[in-house]
């Protein structure tokens, strides 16, 4: 998908009309509703569309890393259909759903997709992303790059050090218990998430370092949570340093090839050449899939667990509270008391696991706007407890 659009931009932009004619009339929908601005929170229901299926293939943004996959696939066999009792198409319709992906005890139970997206096409994670960045802090403890969660940021961030990071550690950068100031209003242009990437850094100096560190402190470090995408960018920073490879290139060699992803990932990278680590991973739903079973199988890739031993443990079970009963926040992961937890992305992106019932539900979408806890994102927590439900039916009901 993405490879056409690019070639069409070029080809309009040589050919003027000319080129025009010769596209069908979705290419032509698709890339008439291209968004010409930078600014993701504030594009039209249509720019959105257009975009979310080819960040990677748009000129205004800033270029993309590759995270190569290997040379073998990780197999996802179709299952036996689940009993779900709600109307998964009208669902999908309400939701805006451009992919979803249900796997069950290793095979797939469901695989639908709409919005004239399909299977080989990659659709944005945003913040997804943090939880395979978090993910990649866990890699990097267990590889011996990073000593203990309980060092200052600044041990490995130095251009860091002076700020109100001087006081945080790893595990509280992890948790968004900093206590640093931050606005994430989506609503808000003037918001710290709205502006930050535009900021002006100095010439060799990471843009989120730069920014970040003029942030002031609103609590002492390790006492409020609030949830902080500019921090989830600082993580990707810590690993890069850490290990002294792109993060990218580092997901690639820890997961994304030894696993068996089917595809080819990208990830959008800021002004100053290093990954957007709070968002914008571009897979396949079916490889968003295949990482939520890479963690539901304990995190081992090729054989060898990529991480320690009490990390999925510590960073997918509640480590700070959120202020919503039942629900809590792990190492960059949404977690549920019930031992389920999610990745999720603005506008409906998310990777919902279930250990219990050894389930992976992945969707990717594009809602009316870009949270709505009340509306569609109480859907989809439904729509998760009719999955749910429906593996209790097919499993009181399969032979013993």
């Amino acid at each position: 998908m993405k490879k056409w659009i690019l070639g069409i931009l070029v080809l309009l932009l040589g050919a003027g009309a000319v080129g025009w004619f010769t596209l069908d009339q979705d290419q032509r929908n698709l890339i008439a509703t291209m968004p010409t601005d930078r600014n993701v929170l504030f594009w039209s229901v249509e720019q959105r569309d257009a975009a979310f299926r080819a960040l990677d293939a748009i000129p205004l943004l800033a270029q993309a890393r590759v995270i190569e996959a290997g040379d073998t696939v990780y197999p996802l066999p179709a299952g036996a259909p689940l009993p779900i009792e709600m109307d998964v198409d009208a669902y999908m319709k309400h939701q805006r759903t451009a992919g979803l992906v249900i796997v069950q005890d290793g095979k797939i139970a469901l695989e639908k997709y709409g919005l004239g997206f399909g299977a080989e096409g990659k659709w944005t994670s945003f913040s997804v992303a943090k939880s395979l960045t978090s993910t990649m802090v866990g890699a990097a403890v267990k590889d011996g790059y990073i000593k203990s969660l309980d060092d200052k940021v600044t041990v490995y961030i130095k251009g860091l050090k002076g700020s109100a990071y001087d006081d945080v550690t790893v595990r509280q950068l992890l948790t968004m218990t900093s206590g640093v100031k931050w606005n994430e209003d989506y609503t808000d242009p003037a918001s710290d998430v709205a502006k930050f990437n535009d900021y002006k850094a100095q010439p060799g100096e990471d843009i989120t370092v730069a920014y970040m560190k003029t942030l002031p402190r609103e609590a002492p470090a390790g006492t409020k949570w609030v949830y902080k995408t500019g921090e989830t960018n600082l993580i990707g920073v810590l690993v890069s340093e850490a290990t002294g490879k792109d993060l990218g290139e580092y997901l690639s060699e820890k997961v994304w090839a030894p696993f068996g992803m089917e595809q080819d990932a990208t990830w959008l990278l800021g002004s100053s050449g290093h990954e957007i680590s709070g968002c914008c991973v571009q897979a396949s739903t079916r490889d968003f899939a295949r990482f939520g079973l890479f963690i539901l199988g304990g995190a081992v890739a090729g054989g060898t667990k990529i991480v320690g031993d009490d990390w999925l443990a510590m960073a997918t079970t509640k480590q700070a509270d959120i202020g919503v009963t039942g629900r809590g926040y792990g190492f960059q992961w949404w977690t549920n008391d019930d031992g389920s937890f999610a990745a999720q992305g603005i506008f409906g992106q998310g990777i919902f696991i279930d250990p219990a019932r050894k389930l992976v539900i992945a969707s990717n979408s594009d809602w009316p706007t870009a949270t709505d806890p009340q509306g569609v994102g109480a859907e989809r927590e439904a729509f998760y407890r009719s999955v749910q439900a429906a593996v209790d039916r097919a499993t009181a009901g399969s032979p013993r």
